[in-house]
Parts: structure tokens; C-alpha cells; sequence
């Protein structure tokens, strides 16, 4: 699909993609990449200006009316009116649906400010209401626009909890986010976009494996005399950035042996250690790096 802005501007360039039901898609990208603007042209709160969307075999703007009671809709921020409590704002929306989701202020953690304004919860608490407005209808397809923003980690594992019951229930996950650990953690699939296109797709073990290269990168502590490494190792060293380093060789058994020997001989902590496979966010950053 193509969306552009008034004044020629091209949020969305020639997208394509597809999530099933009972799977977690990541839509990953940069700010100002077009994730946003994609996820509100599925919702059908924004027409495409050329190809065709569908969700649930549906046209979300033609549509609207009959996709809406079978969608859950996670805003990135705001939506939910300042004065309301968390247990009012529920029981509003739940009065649009014949068979509301229960028990969801429990699930979520927020029982004890249940009777707080929205506007006195702490950020994190915002979020995880507003994760709970999404899912009150239980939707077959769920919109998440960026849901663990602001959240701490106890809230983090909450939200990634709630995400693989929505998974075993076949409900179908968008997740948009910037957030490249969260992807990792709980997407069945990623989608990597840029300037509104498609730079990447696939399981986050296919991306990663895909950009295996000859190194081994670890952690240590920063200002390690790279030339001795160098010269135990028979490969070049270097110090990308403080305390990360990396070997320009094949990662063998033997060549990591031989690097967290040295360090302990030098009684040198080893911090993270990875041969050959790269990160998400390493595949994500040279991506879009390479964007003009």
C-alpha cells in the first residue's frame, strides 16, 4: 500500500506484508518510519491513496463498522479522558461488546488504583490501561502501538505475558514498536521498515542468522591492549566502543578458548559474548543505516 500526506509527502511506500491469526508480528522501525501511519490505515482511521488492505477479509474503511467490534485498538498515547478511573474506563467499554473480556484490571496489575484519575497513574500504569481497553472486546486481530513505553520492568514482563495468551488464544498480535529487545522477545515474525518501506522481513532467528558474519564480538572491560589480544588470537582486535570489542576471525571453539583464556589469565571479566550470529538490533541498525 502507498499513503501519502497533503503536500506530497510519502509516509508509506509500495508496503506489503501479512500476519495470521495465533501470530505475533513486529512492525519495527525508526521514528518517523511509517509504523504509525501503517497501523492506522489497517485500524481504517486512514485511507490508502493507492493498494489494497485487508484485515480479517475485510476493507478497514469501507468496512469500519462491521471490523471495529472484532479489533482491539492499543493507542501509542492518550485516548482515555484525564479524569476517568481505571475501573469506570472499563466498564464503559465494556458495555460495547456482548461478551467482555473479566478480570482484566487483575491481570494487568491494576487493581490497587482502580478507583485512581487517569491522569494521577504513573505512565506505565497508563499503559497497561490502555493495553486493557484494547483487549476488553477480545479481538480476534490486536493493534499495540508501541504498549511497553514508560513501562518498568515488572510491567514489561506483565505486558509480554499478556502477548502469549493473546497468541494461544489465535488471536492475531500487531506490535509496533522501537523497542528492538521487546521484538525479539515476543515476536513470531518481524518486519523492519524505513522511509515507509520494506527493508526486512522474517522470524527474528531468520533475520539474525541471515547476517552471520566472520567475528566474535564480546564484552570486557573498556581499554584492553588490543595489539596483545591481537597477537595470543593470531586476528585483529578492536575496541568498537568502550568495553565492546570485536575479533575479525571465525568464531571456532578453539579462538573463543583462547580469548576467555586470556582474559582470565588477566583475571578479566567476560561480559557478552557473541560468535558469528548478530543481534536484532545489530540487523536493524545496518538496515537502516543504509537507508539514503
Amino acid at each position: 500500500m502507498v499513503v501519502r500526506y497533503p503536500g506530497g509527502v510519502t509516509a508509506v511506500d509500495g508496503l506489503s506484508f501479512t500476519a495470521e491469526r495465533g501470530e505475533v508480528v513486529a512492525l519495527l522501525g525508526p521514528n518517523g518510519a511509517g509504523k504509525t501511519t501503517t497501523v492506522e490505515t489497517l485500524e481504517g482511521y486512514r485511507s490508502p491513496t493507492s493498494g489494497t488492505v485487508r484485515v480479517l477479509d475485510l476493507d478497514p474503511v469501507r468496512d469500519h463498522a462491521r471490523l471495529t467490534p472484532r479489533i482491539g485498538v492499543m493507542l501509542q498515547k492518550g485516548g482515555v479522558y484525564p479524569g476517568i478511573r481505571p475501573v469506570e474506563a472499563l466498564r464503559l467499554f465494556a458495555a460495547f461488546y456482548e461478551s467482555p473480556e473479566e478480570g482484566l484490571l487483575d491481570r494487568l496489575g491494576l487493581t490497587a488504583v482502580a478507583r485512581t484519575p487517569w491522569r494521577r497513574l504513573s505512565g506505565g500504569e497508563q499503559q497497561r490501561l490502555s493495553l486493557a481497553l484494547a483487549l476488553v472486546g477480545r479481538p480476534e486481530v490486536a493493534f499495540l502501538d508501541e504498549p511497553t513505553a514508560g513501562v518498568d520492568v515488572a510491567g514489561r514482563q506483565v505486558i509480554r505475558e499478556v502477548i502469549g495468551e493473546l497468541r494461544e488464544r489465535g488471536t492475531c498480535v500487531l506490535l509496533a514498536t522501537h523497542e528492538l529487545d521487546e521484538a525479539e522477545r515476543v515476536a513470531d515474525r518481524v518486519v523492519i521498515v524505513d522511509h515507509g518501506r520494506l527493508l526486512a522481513e522474517g522470524t527474528p532467528a531468520e533475520l539474525m542468522s541471515a547476517a552471520e558474519r566472520a567475528t566474535i564480538d564480546f564484552g570486557a572491560p573498556p581499554g584492553l591492549d588490543c595489539a596483545a589480544l591481537a597477537a595470543a588470537l593470531g586476528a585483529a582486535v578492536t575496541e568498537a566502543r568502550p568495553g565492546q570489542y570485536s575479533v575479525a576471525a571465525s568464531p571456532s571453539p578453539a579462538l573463543v578458548a583462547q580469548l576467555t583464556a586470556w582474559l582470565a589469565e588477566r583475571d578479566l571479566a567476560l561480559g557478552d559474548l557473541r560468535a558469528g550470529r548478530q543481534s536484532l538490533e545489530d540487523v536493524f541498525l545496518r538496515l537502516t543505516s543504509e537507508q539514503p
